[in-house]
């Protein structure tokens, strides 16, 4: 699942309008941040295997660190534990912690069996739903759609307007999806690490975006 996980973000908004955008996003994605630097450092693996499912060519080998469940349950803790010792918001951390843990769970609707338990765990979770595009993309439709729609809640709840910088950044992580579904596969494995790692670009444009100094300039 790729814009599912940003449409976590945009909702857990609602849950915590002090939060910005940006952080969200790094906690929804916070796996998908760790894992291209993993492949770039051997520690995992993914294989390029065109058809394997209907949705995406990557074979997810190994990635016992970043995606098998005690793993990020852990990370999720770690990750909530800083947030509160950063700011003293237990509230925030909590939501953050959620945040992390929630992408394993996305991930599970989508993968074919591929998701260990823990590290060594020979038994592999998913529901394969990237074998059906047309259901994976209502449901990821139906995600996003709610996504925004509690973003824009939060935002306008605190007075604040939703920037053209929100609204081009939804349009451009749809784009990005579709290219995902309809691009040529990767030429390998460092090729798709480094692609990866370009995720920060949302993480910060997602603090940009979420600016209380926009509301001056656009409406609502």
């Amino acid at each position: 699942m790729f814009i599912g996980h940003f449409a976590a973000g945009m909702a857990a908004k609602k849950v915590d309008p002090r939060i910005s955008l940006g952080t969200l996003f790094l906690a929804a994605q916070f796996l998908d941040l760790l894992w291209p630097v993993l492949l770039l450092l051997g520690i995992e693996e993914v294989v390029i295997a065109p058809g394997h499912t209907a949705m995406t060519p990557l074979m997810f080998t190994h990635y016992p660190v970043s995606h098998s469940l005690v793993a990020v349950m852990g990370w999720a803790i770690v990750f909530g534990v800083i947030y509160y010792l950063l700011t003293g918001q237990a509230r925030g951390a909590w939501l953050l912690g959620a945040l992390v843990a929630s992408h394993w769970f996305l991930d599970l609707i989508v993968h074919s069996p591929d998701l260990p338990l823990w590290p060594g765990s020979e038994q592999l979770w998913g529901l394969g739903l990237w074998n059906y595009p047309a259901l994976t993309l209502l449901i990821e439709g139906a995600i996003l759609v709610a996504g925004v729609y509690y973003y824009v809640r939060a935002r306008r709840s605190m007075g604040l307007a939703i920037t053209w910088w929100f609204r081009s950044l939804v349009l451009f992580l749809i784009f990005i999806h579709v290219m995902n579904m309809i691009g040529p596969p990767p030429p390998n494995a460092t090729a798709i690490a480094l692609v990866g790692l370009l995720q920060w670009i949302f993480v910060i444009w997602g603090w940009w975006a979420d600016r209380p100094a926009a509301v001056a300039t656009y409406g609502r």
